[in-house]
């Protein structure tokens, strides 16, 4: 039995026409903020005053449903200007400077890890070492 399988798996499924689910909560938000600033300022104030407002609003609701720069949607580049404007800018890398960070609970692993790998390592005496060094190794091969 054949499925059929999705080939866009990265784009988000439409709702309504070319609306996604995000888009649409969006642009709900942003739509009864800018109908809440029309009621409020347009019993008051004549159209000068509440135009403003409630264009601005709309626009920035717009701009986060819909524009994409550099494939990213508003939001997001808008989060990576941020970001890029309050973080430094020159990277500088030392050798051996920084020790990575280690979860609490990999640490504990590794250094039973480590503990099994000295214990498991024969630990000579100098004498020993020096016999071995002097036959040049052949008493261990006699041995085995």
């Amino acid at each position: 039995m054949q499925y059929k399988v999705p080939q866009d798996v990265q784009r988000e499924d439409t709702i309504i026409g070319p609306l996604t689910l995000k888009q649409m909560i969006i642009i709900a938000v942003g739509g009864g903020i800018a109908y809440a600033l029309y009621i409020q300022l347009s019993a008051i104030y004549f159209m000068q005053i509440w135009l403003p407002p409630v264009v601005i609003v709309s626009a920035i609701t717009l701009a986060v449903a819909f524009l994409k720069i550099h494939n990213l949607p508003f939001y997001e580049f808008i989060m990576h200007f941020i970001e890029y404007n309050l973080l430094g800018k020159k990277r500088v890398w030392v050798q051996g400077s920084g020790n990575p960070f280690v979860q609490p609970y990999q640490k504990d692993k590794k250094e039973e890890k480590e503990k099994e790998v000295v214990k498991k390592k024969e630990t000579k005496s100098l004498a020993e070492l020096g016999a071995v060094l002097d036959t040049r190794g052949e008493t261990e091969l006699n041995q085995k």
